[in-house]
């Protein structure tokens, strides 16, 4: 999950929501 994160910070923000 970190290296997507890193990758995308825009998509980040979607998954911490998702996972939240």
């Amino acid at each position: 999950m970190s290296k997507i994160i890193g990758i995308d910070l825009g998509t980040t923000n979607s998954c911490v929501a998702v996972m939240e």
